[in-house]
């Protein structure tokens, strides 16, 4: 891995029951993310989908793409474009630095989420990820 490298992209289907179940899980009971006729009352379309939830499925986007031995160190993001249900909201990276260590590396990636309106989400996530040793090849290498 090198600065430089795109990761796979992560396709979700931004649902209804994503959104409150997201909200939910994170304790986040403000209508707006619960209640249509709610957030309506309050200006916004329906209902719409929590920082945290957000939070989460970036974290989730870089251990999946980094690895079994990846560990989120820094998540960094910020909010723009809500996500509605109905819509889909696409996760994107870029790993922009590569700070190589004996027993593994800490790798840098920029993070955009991408839906129907705009970006979502844009950010940066720092992570370790570990050597490991395979004991079948007795070799060092990533997971």
């Amino acid at each position: 891995m090198k600065a430089g490298d795109e990761l796979e992209p992560l396709t979700i289907p931004v649902t209804r029951t994503l959104i409150v179940a997201g909200a939910i899980a994170s304790r986040d009971y403000q209508d707006v993310h619960h209640d249509a006729e709610l957030a309506r009352a309050k200006g916004s379309p329906d209902i719409f989908m929590n920082i945290l939830t957000t939070n989460g499925l970036v974290g989730r986007y870089i251990t999946d793409r980094l690895g079994p031995t990846a560990v989120l160190r820094k998540v960094a993001i910020r909010l723009g474009a809500p996500n509605y249900p109905g819509d889909t909201m696409t996760l994107t990276g870029t790993v922009t630095e590569v700070d190589a260590h004996d027993d593994g590396s800490l790798v840098h990636v920029k993070v955009v989420g991408t839906n129907g309106i705009g970006h979502h989400v844009t950010g940066t996530v720092t992570a370790t990820v570990t050597l490991t040793v395979t004991a079948e090849r007795g070799g060092a290498g990533t997971r």
